[in-house]
């Protein structure tokens, strides 16, 4: 039975909404979701959850260290400064919640095969 997400899956049909009704190409519309998501001094699950399309768009962690300095004059730093730890924690998790999937997929194919 598959999990049940009912606030993820709103999140993400907002954020499909937003960049199928955006001019700016995808790359740039995350940028700038990014770049909102430091000035309003967003929490971890917000960075976690543009995370994947960020990947997706060809966003590199030079990108993010580039917009972290570009925001910085207008924001301040304790805002560039939370956002960064926040934005650690958030590829923290994904690392460990990929991870986490690749030993699930290795243990049902081990289990298959015996």
């Amino acid at each position: 039975m598959p999990e049940e997400t009912p606030v993820l899956d709103a999140l993400a049909a907002m954020t499909a909404v937003s960049i199928v009704g955006s001019e700016l190409p995808a790359r740039e519309h995350i940028i700038a979701r990014l770049a909102a998501l430091i000035a309003v001094d967003a929490p971890t699950a917000s960075y976690l959850l543009n995370a994947g399309t960020a990947v997706e768009v060809g966003i590199t962690l030079e990108d993010v260290q580039s917009l972290l300095v570009a925001v910085a004059p207008v924001v301040g730093t304790p805002r560039v400064v939370s956002a960064s730890a926040k934005i650690a924690e958030a590829l923290g998790l994904a690392v460990a919640l990929a991870e986490e999937e690749l030993e699930e997929e290795l243990e049902e194919e081990l289990a298959d095969e015996a």
